[in-house]
């Protein structure tokens, strides 16, 4: 079985869509189409079972997608270590940021690279989506969050950068012309939520609870940046931020309030401490080294 073909067969495995997986692969549907009859003529038996709603594995599409993703995952890291060595590089560093102020942190970045020139480093921005799972599924070797980060798996590293709170409004919300607000405000509209957040997590970003009791009540789930400022703009929720926000989004329709009574964020280093690596160890000392961003 070529590589090509194994790769439509493992995506269409996940998406059950041949519309989307000739778009994720960039082909057309008749190419993923014949794709499959090959493999299915070679093994005997029909890997996928097709209605005019639905595509379905079947018992040997499951067991054949089951014992060929470890296999494609493991060909493809064997490549990419090879086409790595090619250019003198030795190692990745894959670093996921909760925070948006990537070009904050370019000095971290850019020493780090200067340091270190056999060691690749790369910068991900992350969708809202259970970031520590993405963390121990091994999707990334470090993760740049908030804290406090309380897992009994993860190592809590160094504090990149500690934040005042702001709170994003429409431009025509009623609260926008305040100067500032407390936090015994945002009971009063709702908020969005985003999914997989270990509660002590979510509630230290954006509190369940005011001072005085209240319910601060989610909204709508939103899973990355893009979908959580439009619906702010649009008036359909207020959401609090850390305040570098304010000089990566300049949006004329968001109005950005300062909270005059929430705790400054801080974001730090988290890796899993069973996958410390030197290069986890070279990043960390480095921030250490360089201090902590204020704003």
């Amino acid at each position: 079985m070529e590589l090509r073909d194994i790769e439509i067969f493992l995506v269409l495995a996940e998406e059950l869509h041949f519309g989307r997986s000739a778009e994720r692969l960039l082909v057309s549907q008749a190419r993923v189409s014949q794709a499959i009859r090959k493999q299915e003529r070679r093994i005997g038996a029909a890997l996928f079972e097709r209605t005019s709603r639905t595509v379905r594995l079947t018992n040997v599409g499951r067991q054949l997608r089951d014992d060929l993703q470890p296999v494609y995952a493991g060909l493809h890291e064997s490549l990419e270590r090879a086409r790595m060595a090619a250019r003198g590089v030795t190692g990745r560093l894959r670093v996921g940021m909760m925070p948006f102020n990537v070009v904050d942190m370019h000095p971290y970045w850019r020493a780090f690279r200067s340091r270190n020139p056999q060691w690749e480093l790369e910068i991900r921005q992350l969708e809202y989506v259970d970031p520590f799972g993405r963390l121990r599924d091994n999707d990334m070797d470090v993760l740049v969050t908030w804290l406090p980060v309380e897992e009994p798996d993860l190592t809590v590293g160094p504090v990149l950068c500690t934040d005042p709170r702001v709170l994003a409004v429409a431009a025509d919300h009623e609260l926008a012309q305040r100067t500032s607000v407390r936090l015994e405000v945002f009971s009063d509209f709702q908020h969005a939520v985003a999914p997989d957040m270990p509660d002590y997590w979510e509630n230290a970003y954006l509190p369940f609870h005011t001072s005085q009791g209240r319910q601060i009540e989610r909204g709508r789930l939103v899973t990355n940046a893009e979908e959580l400022i439009n619906q702010v703009g649009m008036g359909e929720i207020i959401h609090s931020f850390p305040s570098h926000v304010t000089r990566h989004w300049g949006m004329p329709n968001i109005r950005w309030l300062p909270v005059t009574d929430q705790p400054e964020l801080s974001f730090a280093l988290i890796w899993r401490t069973d996958a410390e690596s030197e290069l986890i160890t070279a990043l960390a000392d480095m921030v250490r080294e360089f201090g902590a961003i204020r704003f």
